[in-house]
């Protein structure tokens, strides 16, 4: 049972009478409790009354997946399988971050028939997002109590992560699309694979004449050529305890999401293999063996439940699951946070042993704020944090300095330009032909 704003309001009015009844010589105590006695028993009228929220069935319609920060739509169908009117208010228990709203929704459902109801969520977080139960206040006919229940029924959303870079896509894609056409034709030897023949045009490569099918043809053909397909990218997200970082509205693993995303779009529409990797000390998430159009949803799907580990990444276990996916590939991208030369040791021990074989890209997110902080003297304050952050800018081109002369490409950039940073350094080098 509960009690609404109406009853106290009830109980004050009673102030009134009592003052009369003590005016016309009636006690004061025997007046307030009579009237006290009274609004109880209206009380309790009222829910005894009221629909029985215990006789509820509650079932729900929840999409799979949603992306984070859109709209959900969500519903709740309540069929009232008891004997009287039920009419009160409904609140959905879904946790804070799914962004439900705070209002209770209202309800009337006539005996034996049921209701539909809206639940809009706008989730904040990446993630399972679940609600457990379901509580529905019946009010009485005067408006004075109720009754309560709780009723089981769970629900849950998968909030996948945002892509917001599927927005440099097109352009990229635009840019791929002329690499295998005119401008793969420029391109020759190692790194790049046969495509066909046509007539010679003066300005091309000499170099290219196929001079058997130039006899056969009697005519200069020329081989032309387009960048390899059938390559390997493997994509290794670190999310250990660098990984948690605040880097503008998210953290750094977030950030690192985004690239994967955009550089497995890419590679996927370019006839590349793609495999991902979320490791620290343990396999995260990890998708391989998947191809086309199914790529992107097998990746979001298996990033959203992953969230930060406050642990120090363990490289050699790391590195050997990039063994164990392919025997020879193509393009590493470790997309991780090595900015101090002390901790990045470990990491910079274990690189050697993975770029004699293959190419290795190194992606870092970096706050952008560091070098304004830099250069602020304004105050006493501002020295400190300059000082602080040219210590923090010199220590990550140092630790850029050793993934160079290790073998690998250092890329370090913001959020919002790092997976633009290395989609143009994975087009870069199918255009030079070493991918």
């Amino acid at each position: 049972m509960y009690v609404t704003g109406r009853l106290p309001l009830l109980v004050a009015l009673g102030v009134i009478p009592v003052v009369l009844l003590s005016a016309a010589g009636v006690g004061a105590w025997p007046a307030s409790a009579g009237w006290a006695l009274l609004c109880a028993v209206l009380a309790g009228a009222d829910a005894a009354v009221a629909g029985d929220p215990r006789t509820i069935r509650v079932d729900r319609r929840v999409p799979p997946r949603a992306r984070l920060g859109e709209r959900v739509d969500t519903e709740l169908w309540i069929a009232n399988d008891g004997t009287r009117r039920l009419r009160g208010l409904v609140r959905d228990a879904w946790q804070p971050t799914a962004g439900a709203p705070l209002a209770r929704i209202p309800l009337d459902v006539p005996p034996g028939e049921r209701r539909r109801l809206e639940v809009p969520l706008r989730p904040r977080r990446r993630g399972e997002l679940a609600s457990a139960f379901v509580v529905v206040r019946a009010l009485g006919p005067l408006g004075l109590a109720g009754r309560q229940a709780r009723t089981d029924a769970r629900g849950a959303v998968r909030v996948l992560p945002p892509f917001a870079s599927r927005r440099h896509l097109p352009s990229r894609i635009a840019r791929l699309r002329e690499l295998d056409g005119n401008t793969s034709v420029q391109v020759r030897g190692r790194g790049t694979e046969f495509d066909s023949l046509r007539a010679y045009v003066r300005g091309d490569d000499v170099r290219s004449i196929d001079w058997r099918a130039t006899a056969r043809a009697g005519t200069t053909m020329l081989r032309t050529w387009r960048p390899e397909r059938d390559r390997h990218v493997v994509i290794v997200i670190d999310t250990g305890r660098t990984s948690a970082a605040r880097v503008g509205d998210g953290t750094r693993l977030d950030a690192s999401m985004e690239a994967a995303l955009l550089l497995s779009a890419l590679a996927t529409r370019a006839g590349d293999h793609v495999h991902l990797v979320m490791f620290d000390r343990v396999v995260r998430a990890r998708v391989t063996g998947v191809d086309g159009a199914a790529l992107l949803p097998a990746l979001v799907d298996a990033m959203a439940p992953v969230e930060p580990q406050l642990i120090d990444t363990d490289w050699d276990g790391a590195l050997a699951q990039v063994r164990a996916l392919t025997s020879r590939p193509s393009l590493i991208v470790l997309l991780t946070a090595q900015d101090a030369p002390e901790a990045g040791r470990g990491f910079l021990g274990s690189l050697h042993s993975i770029t004699r074989r293959a190419r290795v890209l190194v992606g870092t997110v970096t706050d952008t704020s560091l070098p304004a902080i830099a250069t602020a003297r304004e105050h006493g304050d501002d020295v400190y944090r300059a000082a602080a952050a040219e210590h923090t800018l010199r220590d990550a081109e140092l630790v850029a300095s050793a993934v160079e002369r290790a073998g690998a490409d250092a890329i370090a950039a913001g959020p919002e330009d790092l997976p633009v940073r290395i989609v143009d350094r994975y087009l870069a080098l199918k255009a030079a032909g070493r991918l």
